[in-house]
Order: structure tokens, then sequence, then C-alpha cells
């Protein structure tokens, strides 16, 4: 286990049984504080680790971009363009950055397949359908239009 999980661990059984003599109320309200302090932290370690590859086009449609979004740098990435036939290998990408691919030619729709690896060899893989007469989606915008949005 991680020190940080063993330290809250310990101070959490601590906690619960002094509250035990005081309160059985007071120890089950520390008990279950305690289980989803631990709970979290332990879902926080699983999440570590993870580089998160988007793609988009650039507004004139003359290049793509990856972006990394993740948390961890991603190594070894491989993108293939399937209708143009182009293969693009690119050694690292860092945490929170971009690269940019450049097209020889403005493009309406293409298809990009990526493979890449964080920094322990976990793969991961990528299907992207890009069209430049689509608007990216609005990350905000309610599954229910309610209360007069936009």
């Amino acid at each position: 286990m991680d020190r940080n999980t063993t330290i809250l661990l310990v101070l959490g059984t601590g906690i619960t049984i002094i509250l035990l003599f005081v309160s059985i109320y007071l120890a089950g309200i520390a008990a279950v504080i305690f289980i989803t302090l631990l709970m979290s932290l332990m879902i926080m370690q699983d999440t570590r680790g993870i580089p998160e590859i988007t793609v988009s086009l650039r507004d004139d449609a003359k290049a793509i971009l990856l972006t990394n979004k993740g948390n961890s740098n991603a190594v070894k990435i491989h993108a293939t363009l399937v209708p143009a036939n182009l293969e693009y290998d690119i050694p690292v990408l860092q945490e929170d950055t971009t690269h940019e691919i450049p097209l020889s030619t403005m493009v309406e729709e293409i298809k990009i397949v990526i493979t890449y690896e964080n920094e322990k060899g976990r793969l991961f893989s990528l299907s992207s359908h890009l069209s430049a007469w689509e608007a990216e989606p609005d990350l905000l915008k309610p599954m229910l239009p309610i209360f007069k949005w936009k």
C-alpha cells in the first residue's frame, strides 16, 4: 500500500475506536467518512499515469492537431490517416501539449487511427472520424435542454 493510504487507514481506525467509547453514532459517522476518503485515494491511484490524446482538425483543415490532455506523457505514437494512406510516428507527446500533423491539401473528411503507450508500456488506441463540416461538440450542452439553454 501507498504511504498515504496506510496513514489514513491507521488514523481512521484509531479515531473510530476512540469515538466508539463516546458514541456509537459518532464512530459510525467517522468510519463512513474515512472509508470514503480511503476509496477516493485508491481511485486516484488507479487513474495515475494515463495519457489521453484528443484529435481535432485545425480551422483551415490543413493540419490535424493531437493534444495530450492526460496526466502522463504519451510515447511511441503511431498515427495512420486512412483514406490518405499516410503514417506518422511521434516519439513523445508530453502532458498538456499539442503536436500538429501537417497535410498537403485541405481535407473534408478523414479518419485517423492512433496507437500509443504510456511511460510504463501500457498500450492505448484511438480511432476518430474528423470532418471539416461538423462543428466540435459542446461539452457543456445539457442532455435535456431546459431553462431556455441558448
